[in-house]
This record gives structure tokens, C-alpha cells and sequence, in this order.
């Protein structure tokens, strides 16, 4: 078990130990891009994401996990490339096409890998856990990452940042090898052996998955909490705009977007601890963390930007044990697909998140957008009591 986790984390972490994510929102704004431009940028990349989420979902049922995960690792290196060899709109716009569908390739993908090898194992209780410590090792890098943008930006600007992200994205496809390769639960039914096509056992595949959410309310209201909590992980892609309109320079920038990754980190590792959750005690979780943020944002500084990696880290917490109850909850029958449709929700929740920044910088400050858009936070940890599901004890069955 040692073994996996680390195997999971290191894969997990490298992937999100990219310095650009410190300061790609001011490499588009120093550009020319304003608020508007750098939104519809980011809507472009959550549309192409839902677009293509369910279908490789669906393949990640099909095919190969790791061969997936292969070709998303090459893409992400596709689209920092991009952007370094064409910073212009359109050379961002691509670069971002091509992140999504990565992204699509990854999501779903990832998590049915590793909990499908620890259903194997008989260990399924121990997901939360060891995803909160691959969720804690990504912000852990990225924290690392940002703070090392500033140095990287003072020896060599912007290129300089772009082509070490650049080449970690390498080094990370190379940790795919290192995953395990559980059968599938079709595998294990003997489909891949019934002499069915590629093709039917994919529609096979996503039929099941989306019929399941359609027909079983437990799983239905699973996916719309976790894909609810993940959505409202899209905030941060404007704290570094939110940094620079507080004042804070260029090179400072990183360190104060790195606080809210401090916090993240924090919320990830406990997620095992946090794993048995009451749906009340989410509920006022994802409260207290929405008001943190809001109030982070209009305070500004070191202190505002900390209370914001706190709301952050409570709400990655609430957002990962969420994604485990739905791994619990579901059959297994098409695991990927049906994780697939969580981030195909969260991904059109976050279109609407970019739509409201680029529509409300023509009037409001950063800081204001941001206090704004957190309140629906507030209804959504209402209703948290009656869309999570009770918490299965270790050692009963999965699934319904």
C-alpha cells in the first residue's frame, strides 16, 4: 500500500509542479489581454473540457487507463509550448484547447485507476486518504512551483518560467509508467473478452455510466455536490489579477498566490481524517470557507490572501471527500465515465463562474467580483446535508 501511495502521489504532484501557474493570468494581461479577454480564455477551456469529459470518460472504460493518461501528459506539454512560441490570443486560445481535452483525458481517468487497483486489493476505504495525500503532494508543488516563478521570472522573464514548466510536464509523463493497471470491472465481467468491438463496449460503457446517474438518486446527488464544490476551485485562476490590483509587484505576486496553495495543502492531507463527515458538518464547512474567501479578497495583503488559502483549503477538503462518497456510492460498472460526469458538471459551473468575471469587471473590482461570486456558497452548504451520502464503514461492499 506504501508502495501505491507514493507511486500516486508522485505522479499526482509533478504534474501540477509548473511554475506558470503563478503568472500566466499577467503573461496574458502583459499581452495586452484585459479581464474580458482572459476570461473568455478560460471559458474556452472549460468548454472544451465538458465537451470532451464524458466521451474519454468513457474510453477510460474502453481502453487503456494509462495509455490515456500518456496522451493527456503530452498535451498539457503541447499547450505550454504554444504559448511560448505564439503569445498571442489565438496562441493562448490553442494552448488552452489543448490543455482541456487533457484535462478530460485525466479527469475520470485517474480516479477510476486508482480506486478500481484498490478495490483489487480490497482497500477501498483507504481512497479518501490516499487521494487527499495526492491532493495535498499537487498543492504542495504548486506551491513550490509559484514561489519559484518569482526567482525564475527575475533570471529570465516569462520564457524562462514557460520552458521549465515546460519541461516538468515531460518528466511527468514519465511517472505514467509507474501507475498500476487494475482490470476494469468489464474486465473482470470477462466483456473485453466477449468478442464485442472497441466501439460497442465504449457506448456500453457510457450508457451504463449515465444510466446510472439517471436512475439511482444517491449517485444522481453525489456527482452534483462534488461537481458543485469543484466548480468553485475556478476562483483562483484570477488571484493573481487579484494580487496586482491590491498593488502587489510583479515578482511579489507569487508569494501571495501561494498562501492560498498553503491552505489547499492542508485541506487535502486531512481529507482521511475528514472522510466520515456528517452532511451538516459539510454544510458549515463549505460556509465558513466562502466567507473567508470573500472577506480575504476585500481585505487585500498578506492577511486577506491567507484568509483565503484557509476558505480554500476548507473547501478543497469538503470538495475531495465528496468525490470519495461518490466513488462509495456508485456501482463501479463504469467508474470513469461516471467520475467524467462530475467534472463535465463542474466544468459547465465554471464556464458560468468565467462569464460572470468577464461580465462584472466592466463594472466591479477584482476583489468585489470575487466577494461576489462566493456567495452562492452559501446555498450550496444548505443543501450539502441532503446531497452527501452517509459514509460506507470500512469492509462492506461497494456500491448499491
Amino acid at each position: 500500500m506504501t508502495s501505491l501511495s507514493a507511486r500516486v502521489v508522485a505522479y499526482a504532484s509533478v504534474r501540477e509542479f509548473v511554475p506558470l501557474y503563478g503568472l500566466y493570468a499577467l503573461l496574458f494581461e502583459d499581452h495586452g489581454l484585459d479581464t474580458r479577454s482572459i476570461s473568455s480564455l478560460f471559458v474556452l477551456w472549460s468548454v472544451v473540457a465538458f465537451v470532451s469529459e464524458v466521451p474519454s470518460g468513457a474510453w477510460a472504460d474502453t481502453v487503456s487507463r494509462r495509455g490515456l493518461l500518456f496522451g493527456s501528459g503530452a498535451l498539457l506539454t503541447a499547450a505550454f509550448t504554444m504559448w511560448l512560441v505564439w503569445p498571442g490570443y489565438w496562441g493562448f486560445a490553442l494552448g488552452f484547447v489543448l490543455w482541456g481535452v487533457s484535462e478530460s483525458m485525466k479527469s475520470g481517468t485517474f480516479e477510476a485507476l486508482v480506486y478500481d487497483e484498490l478495490a483489487a486489493r480490497g482497500c477501498e476505504h483507504r481512497y479518501a486518504a490516499i487521494m487527499g495525500y495526492a491532493n495535498a503532494g499537487e498543492m504542495t508543488c504548486v506551491f513550490v512551483a509559484i514561489l519559484t516563478a518569482a526567482p525564475l521570472f527575475e533570471l529570465g522573464g516569462y520564457a524562462l518560467v514557460g520552458w521549465v514548466s515546460v519541461a516538468i510536464t515531460v518528466v511527468d509523463i514519465a511517472l505514467v509508467g509507474t501507475l498500476p493497471a487494475a482490470p476494469k470491472v468489464e474486465e473482470a465481467d470477462e466483456i473485453a473478452g466477449s468478442g464485442d468491438t472497441v466501439l460497442v463496449r465504449y457506448m456500453s460503457s457510457l450508457r451504463s455510466g449515465t444510466s446510472e446517474i439517471r436512475t439511482d438518486r444517491a449517485v444522481r446527488r453525489s456527482v452534483v455536490l462534488a461537481a458543485a464544490l469543484l466548480a468553485c476551485l475556478a476562483f483562483d485562476e484570477y488571484f493573481a489579477l487579484l494580487a496586482r490590483e491590491s498593488g502587489a509587484e510583479t515578482g511579489f505576486v507569487p508569494v501571495l498566490v501561494a498562501l492560498t496553495a498553503v491552505g489547499q495543502v492542508v485541506g487535502a492531507a486531512t481529507a482521511g481524517w475528514t472522510a466520515t463527515m456528517s452532511g451538516r458538518t459539510m454544510g458549515a464547512v463549505v460556509m465558513v470557507g466562502s466567507a473567508l474567501i470573500a472577506g480575504g479578497a476585500l481585505a487585500g495583503g498578506i492577511a486577506g490572501f491567507t484568509a483565503i488559502g484557509v476558505g480554500y483549503g476548507a473547501l478543497h477538503n469538503t470538495a475531495i471527500v465528496a468525490e470519495a462518497r461518490l466513488q462509495d456510492t456508485m456501482s463501479g460498472r463504469a467508474r470513469a465515465t461516471v467520475s467524467s460526469v462530475v467534472g463535465l458538471t463542474s466544468e459547465v459551473l465554471s464556464v458560468a463562474i468565467f462569464a460572470a468575471y468577464a461580465l462584472g469587471s466592466l463594472w466591479l473590482p477584482m476583489a468585489v467580483l470575487v466577494a461576489v461570486t462566493v456567495l452562492p456558497l452559501v446555498g450550496l452548504g444548505v443543501v450539502a446535508p441532503r446531497l452527501l451520502p452517509a459514509a460506507r464503514p470500512a469492509g462492506t461492499e461497494q456500491g448499491r
